[in-house]
């Protein structure tokens, strides 16, 4: 067990050093890299690089290098896109935005097979249950890994606080903030200046740092697969052709719920990517300055953490439809305060405000969204994740894709709009299943469980 606990720990840690270089990197592009939009544009550009990744990239890459190759070759493509972020231009982090958007899906689909292999093995050799033993390593990653929202962003905002260029922001210059954005890139001319080059490239070393660790750590200390069960796993790698699994991802469009549920699945990227595209930017760095939005983005990260646990626990007694109910209600009075609320600095508590309940929000449409696909297409789970995969992404690409040409108020009414549609369509689905099965609950506190590690791995 201590052998096995090690590989764990190693790869959790891996994950921590990583995803807290990535994760405080994202939060910042569009302020940070604002010229021209390039920073949402990178964005957008890595979530379509993520989806051709997750179609065929997964299967041929821990078949040919195995689980621990795999997680520390697409380690090191996360660590280019910091390297990008040293000298941001179209040249640099365009590149390297594809290159970390096709490292991602390796990257998730090595980390799972290995704790999956990882926790199979043991369950054999001690006699118990391996899907006991495999939610127990995946529990113990999640506990580690979920932390990486809060450090990244400390580290942002403690090194961009130490600027002396901040700036005292006219009230003039806060009309530009908020909802009626002007389209100019205010961000640079305004209180929440560009920190200096020494800050910036202080920032991007320390993530930098932290992603080589992670490589180093997996390198040094992970253990190799061996070869009886690698080559289990590799079979099972094999059994589906790309062909097939490809055509059987859009095979599946044919059920009639998998169609309903686009919608909300999209409405996940939208919002994800409005919060940390939009929000960040023509709100928080606008009005406070850019060393904020880190403070403002682990309010979002703890909210989204406890929330996720606690629905997680109360679901069951609940139900799914009063959990969706809540996220609608919170996420749309959010939508309407944010299209009256004029930004100003007085108001710093508000600021913190809006991320807390859409956090709050977001631990819905996650662990729900994934339990439902779950639960629905029980006989068809590679299908019907790997579609959501697919839409969530698009989502994204399109969030970030417009995030430049378009005022914020405009894209609040757009995510507004997707929302009702994502309830009207979930609806319908919710009908379609107690017309087909009456009487029968959709989901129960054992199949909330035992989704997680399943969903993540898709």
């Amino acid at each position: 067990m201590e052998r096995n606990l090690k590989n764990v720990l190693v790869i959790s840690f891996g994950f921590l050093l990583l995803f807290t270089a990535y994760g405080g990197l994202q939060s910042l592009q569009s302020s940070l890299n604002s010229e021209e939009g390039l920073g949402v544009a990178s964005l957008s550009v890595l979530y379509a690089a993520l989806i051709l990744s997750s179609m065929f990239l997964p299967p041929i890459l821990i078949k040919k290098l195995g689980c621990k190759w795999t997680i520390a070759i697409s380690m090191c493509c996360y660590i280019a896109f910091s390297l990008g972020n040293f000298y941001a231009s179209w040249y640099t982090l365009i590149p390297t935005s594809v290159i970390l958007g096709l490292g991602g899906a390796p990257l998730w689909s090595a980390k799972c097979t290995y704790l999956t292999i990882a926790g199979s093995s043991y369950a054999e050799k001690a006699g118990k249950n391996a899907k006991d033993i495999i939610n127990q390593y995946f529990g113990i990653f999640f506990l580690v890994f979920q932390s990486s929202g809060i450090w990244g962003n400390l580290i942002s905002s403690l090194i961009l606080s130490q600027s002396s260029t901040k700036v005292e922001i006219s009230e003039e210059d806060l009309e530009c903030c908020g909802a009626h954005n002007c389209l100019t890139d205010t961000t640079n001319t305004t209180g929440s200046a560009k920190p200096s080059n020494s800050l910036i490239y202080t920032l991007l070393g320390v993530y930098t740092a932290s992603g080589v660790l992670a490589v180093l750590l997996v390198i040094i200390f992970l253990d190799q697969i061996k070869s009886d069960q690698a080559e289990t796993e590799k079979e099972k790698l094999e059994a589906p052709s790309f062909w097939s699994t490809f055509l059987a991802t859009f095979r599946h469009l044919k059920d009639k719920r998998q169609c309903l549920l686009i919608p909300l699945t999209m409405y996940s990227g939208f919002e994800q990517g409005f919060l940390s595209g939009d929000y960040t930017k023509v709100y928080v760095t606008c009005a406070l300055g850019i060393q904020y939005v880190g403070y403002v983005m682990i309010c979002f990260a703890a909210v989204n953490s406890l929330c996720s646990l606690l629905f997680g626990k109360i679901s069951q007694f609940t139900g799914r439809k009063l959990l969706f109910a809540l996220a609608t209600v919170t996420n749309t009075a959010c939508i309407i305060a944010l299209l009256l609320w004029k930004p100003h600095p007085k108001q710093l508590a508000v600021f913190f405000v809006f991320p807390a309940l859409w956090g709050l929000s977001d631990a819905v449409w996650q662990t729900q969204t994934n339990g439902l696909y779950g639960i629905l297409f029980e006989k068809h789970k590679e299908a019907a994740f790997a579609n959501y995969r697919l839409w969530e992404s698009l989502g994204f690409v399109i969030a970030f894709g417009y995030s430049t040409k378009l005022q914020a108020y405009i894209k609040l009414y757009i995510l507004l709009s997707v929302l009702v549609l994502s309830m009207l369509t979930y609806g319908a689905v919710e009908y379609l299943e107690a017309k087909s099965s009456p009487g029968t609950p959709i989901a129960t506190k054992k199949e909330n469980g035992g989704l997680h590690s399943q969903e993540t791995c898709l």
